[in-house]
Parts: C-alpha cells; sequence; structure tokens
C-alpha cells in the first residue's frame, strides 16, 4: 500500500496541474507516483481475484481456467 506521504503529494501535484503548468521534474515525479500507485491497485486487485470461486446456480465450480490456475500456483508458492 502506497504511503499517507505519498498519496498527498499525488493529489497536490495533480492540484497544482490544474491551477497551472507543472515543471519538468513535477511531471516525472507524478508520473512516477501514479506508476507506483497503479502497481499497487493491480496487485491488490490480483490478491482479491486469488480468493474468488464463481459457482453456477446448480452449485457447480465453474471458475475461469485461467483464475484456477492462479490460484493453484499462488499454493505452490
Amino acid at each position: 500500500m502506497l504511503s499517507k506521504e505519498k498519496i498527498d503529494r499525488i493529489n497536490e501535484l495533480a492540484n497544482k496541474s490544474k491551477q497551472e503548468e507543472l515543471t519538468a521534474k513535477e511531471k516525472e515525479e507524478q508520473q512516477e507516483l501514479r506508476q507506483e500507485y497503479l502497481k499497487n491497485v493491480r496487485k491488490s486487485f490480483k490478491n482479491q481475484l486469488k480468493g474468488v470461486t464463481v459457482i453456477d446456480p446448480e452449485g457447480k465450480d465453474v471458475t475461469p481456467k485461467k483464475l484456477r490456475e492462479m490460484q493453484e500456483n499462488e499454493k505452490k508458492n
């Protein structure tokens, strides 16, 4: 998870960019922070998916093959 300071900085740069032009250094920092934020979001989403099982109305496990493989790989590690 991203620290509160980094999230605050992302918001600060976003607000500043609405008011005025960011410097090249600030734009670079903003891009790096965004990439780090997206990486954390994707990681969190994958972790949530690993705990999902899809059951049809008849009670059969119909979890997609790709998800099942990801879950099995996680168990091995």
